[in-house]
């Protein structure tokens, strides 16, 4: 397969560059990224539709990567029970090498082809679930061994990568591939291929979330109230739903933990 991902920058000498212009060729190249992930909108959607069909039978969402695709899939996951309120084993984000490779590289964690299927039966995973594997080359032996574990156990599987023709998106019942090309540092996946995978994983958490009833109007009705800046915004939004004054939406806020709870409370 060509892999994109790893072809010549279009810029050389880039140090030699003036910093200006460092930026501006950044920003230009970053400009083609939503427009890569518009062209898959329709693989988007059916991985969407997929996951939340399972999610509504009870089964939960898995990411599985390495490197900086592992990362992008595990902050996802841990941003959706603060955002939508749900329960912290509902998503999932499994990187290659453990939680330590978050913050440090695990050599060679991204090519044992069988580990991931191990973490992922740490969980107890089942055919109610969903696996995602994250691989912007598509080519991740770690992510590849999952998905086809996965497929074998009868498990819906789809996949975020940023080439065509991929193993990862072969091994993927609902691939989504998003073909952001050449990086303005050669083979640096962390730049267009890494924002890529973040627009699409907003894209699926948020719009599962939404099919899963877990938002009202354009409001994240049961977000975690966890700081002060989320509390007054909750009060606002009790405010805005139930016409009460602020002390009292705080009031109501305050007891019942929650903006859906609160507003319910007065139906």
């Amino acid at each position: 397969m060509e892999r994109t991902t790893e072809k010549d920058s279009h810029y050389n000498n880039l140090e030699q560059m003036p910093l200006l212009q460092i930026l501006e060729s950044i920003n230009r190249e970053d400009q083609t990224v939503p427009l890569a992930v518009a062209k898959a909108l329709p693989q988007i959607e059916a991985l969407a539709t997929a996951t939340a069909a399972k999610m509504k039978e009870g089964g939960r969402l898995f990411y599985i990567g390495a490197g900086t695709s592992g990362r992008l899939g595990v902050v996802d996951a841990s941003e959706c029970p603060p955002t939508f309120g749900v329960p912290f084993d509902w998503v999932v984000g499994i990187i290659a090498g453990g939680d330590g490779a978050i913050r440090k590289a695990v050599e060679f964690a991204e090519d044992d082809i069988e580990q991931a299927w191990l973490d992922l039966k740490a969980f107890d995973i089942t055919e109610k679930d969903v696996v995602v594997g994250i691989a912007a080359s598509g080519t991740t032996p770690y992510v590849i061994g999952g998905l086809k574990a996965a497929n074998a156990h009868n498990i819906v599987t789809g996949c975020i990568v940023c080439n065509t023709g991929s193993p990862v998106a072969a091994a993927a019942k609902y691939p989504v591939e998003v073909v952001t090309g050449p990086e303005f540092l050669t083979g640096s996946t962390r730049m267009k291929a890494g924002t890529a995978q973040k627009l699409v994983l907003n894209m699926l958490s948020t719009s599962v979330m939404i099919q899963l009833g877990r938002v009202k109007g354009n409001k994240m009705v049961d977000m975690a109230l966890t700081n002060n800046k989320l509390v007054d915004r909750g009060t606002r939004m009790v405010m805005t739903e139930t016409g009460l004054d602020e002390q009292t939406a705080a009031d109501l806020l305050a007891k019942y933990g929650s903006v859906r709870k609160a507003v319910d409370s007065l139906k």
